[in-house]
């Protein structure tokens, strides 16, 4: 591809929303580490460098050598960006005088400048800095202002080098898509050519020459994810493809067998066993949700590793490992963010396994990933089918994992779901679930004193599982699930609705 944008983290939360932005505009992107600038930039036509939750004024804060990319493609700098541009250059970057956080307004704009075309005066903004450009440097032009932060906006005269003291990526700048689009479109003359069906065509090119006539083995989930991985490989190496559908004694109520029926008539080759009592075993007395995460893992690639040996030339393990995933795993390709949780499909394979690594969605987004899977023509019943995480009911149950444990989950959980079909709420919620909390409360029962276990409700609302708010479901129907929960699921008294929203919170618990 030779129409795509660098995007070089800085450990901003807001690094992953910049690429969500650019994507949204039919344009592609890669994110790097600040101190893995490829080598080769030939491909690419544009920079983004952002923000940070370091201060540039500190001795070991990020600063790469950005003469690389300098004067030879054009750049925008967020935030800390902005400011490291600044200092390059000469100017003064200085600790500010107040915080300047939240929501701004412009007020003044060089709407002479083609990133400020059609942005008007007034146009909110969104600041989230504790350092502030005080002097621009000499050979620099002011684009925008507001009313506390004089240098919000500006460009490096002679050159394509743009700079923003505010996020342009985030919902709360009103015009901030328009703002990147003008430097994409514009001012670095890229084409509007990422679409579902060019990434369909360039992954299964990609997919032809990298596996040849090797054979390939899935481990199918029924969620979104795996399903359009498996129809992508489908596409591109046909009855090479062999998926396997492992029950790890942790997933939904009847799901083991609603998902292998489901793929029935999709001309997929898939196979199903049962691995329950080998996962059972491996999380024995493990409480701790990173050594469970990775206990599941383990386990996951002992039984493909054991499928794998069924079948001659089977040389590759696909999974539907997405960028999210990546992400919150290795902190943003190798990043300064922090890393926030483990993922048993993330990473490289034991050195037991004779297997290479495929994950043909590692780089989109969910929305994304539903997208690609449309113009597959993928059902869209399946395509909206809410994201289950994959140790499953694994990472729901807080401290250790025990059968009667998972039954109790597996009711609840189906009531909860199954309710909310009724309810006509599903498509209303992105991802929804139960978990089965570690602790016993007193209830009353008839006239009966019960002390049992305390169930919490999850559904919350997001694009891509970046960042998500809880739903404001209604009251009756909490009030009639949590009703029905403890009078049908025998070892449960109380249920409680989780209204956190991520951040801070994560979407699952563990």
């Amino acid at each position: 591809m030779q129409n795509k944008v660098l995007i070089l983290d800085f450990g901003s939360q807001y690094t992953q929303l910049i690429a969500r932005r650019v994507r949204e505009l039919n344009i592609y992107c890669e994110i790097f580490p600040y101190n893995k600038i490829p080598n080769d930039l030939s491909a690419y036509k544009s920079v983004i460098l952002s923000g940070s939750p370091f201060s540039v004024r500190d001795e070991n804060s990020p600063k790469p050598d950005l003469s690389l990319i300098s004067k030879k493609l054009p750049v925008l700098a967020v935030c800390y960006g902005a400011q490291l541009i600044a200092q390059n250059y000469g100017g003064l970057v200085s600790a500010s005088n107040i915080r300047e956080y939240g929501r701004a307004n412009l007020s003044y704009i060089n709407s002479e400048d083609l990133l400020f075309s059609n942005i008007s005066v007034g146009s909110q903004v969104w600041m989230s800095h504790s350092d502030t450009i005080k002097n621009l440097p000499d050979n620099s032009t002011l684009l925008a202002s507001t009313s506390d932060v004089t240098n919000a906006a500006y460009r490096i005269n002679g050159e394509d080098t743009y700079a923003l003291q505010f996020h342009p990526e985030v919902y709360h700048t009103k015009d901030g898509k328009k703002i990147l689009e003008n430097f994409l479109i514009k001012i670095s003359k890229l084409n509007q050519d990422w679409t579902p069906d060019s990434f369909v065509d360039m992954t299964v090119e990609s997919l032809k020459k990298t596996i040849g006539t090797d054979k390939v083995i899935l481990g199918l989930s029924g969620g979104v994810d795996s399903t359009v991985a498996a129809v992508l490989l489908h596409k591109a190496i046909g009855s090479n493809l062999n998926c396997v559908f492992v029950n790890n004694g942790l997933l939904r109520k009847n799901e083991f067998q609603d998902v292998l029926n489901q793929y029935h008539g999709m001309n997929l080759n898939v196979k199903g066993i049962d691995y329950s009592e080998q996962f059972y075993n491996a999380l024995k007395g493990i409480e701790d949700p990173e050594i469970k995460r990775k206990a599941i893992g383990r386990v996951f690639i002992e039984a493909f590793d054991e499928e794998s040996k069924k079948i001659p030339n089977a040389n590759w393990l696909a999974q539907g490992t997405i960028y999210p995933d990546v992400i919150e795993s290795i902190s943003a390709t190798g990043g300064p963010s922090a890393t926030i949780k483990s993922h048993h499909n993330v990473g490289g394979l034991p050195d037991f396994m004779k297997l290479s690594v495929v994950e043909p969605l590692k780089l989109l987004f969910k929305d994304e990933v539903r997208r690609v899977g449309a113009s597959l023509g993928i059902d869209p019943k399946l395509l909206g089918r809410h994201p289950f995480p994959g140790p499953g009911l694994g990472i729901r149950i807080l401290g250790d994992i025990t059968r009667d444990k998972v039954k109790i989950l597996q009711e609840v959980d189906h009531i909860f779901i199954e309710g909310l079909k009724e309810w006509e709420l599903y498509d209303k919620v992105w991802q929804a679930g139960a978990i089965l909390l570690p602790v016993n409360s007193v209830g009353v029962m008839g006239d009966e004193r019960t002390y049992e276990k305390c169930v919490a409700l999850r559904a919350v609302e997001s694009t891509d599982g970046m960042t998500a708010d809880w739903v404001d479901l209604p009251y009756k129907f909490l009030q009639k699930i949590s009703n029905t929960i403890i009078n049908r699921v025998k070892g449960v008294n109380r249920v409680v609705y989780d209204i956190s929203s991520k951040p801070p919170a994560t979407i699952e618990w563990e």
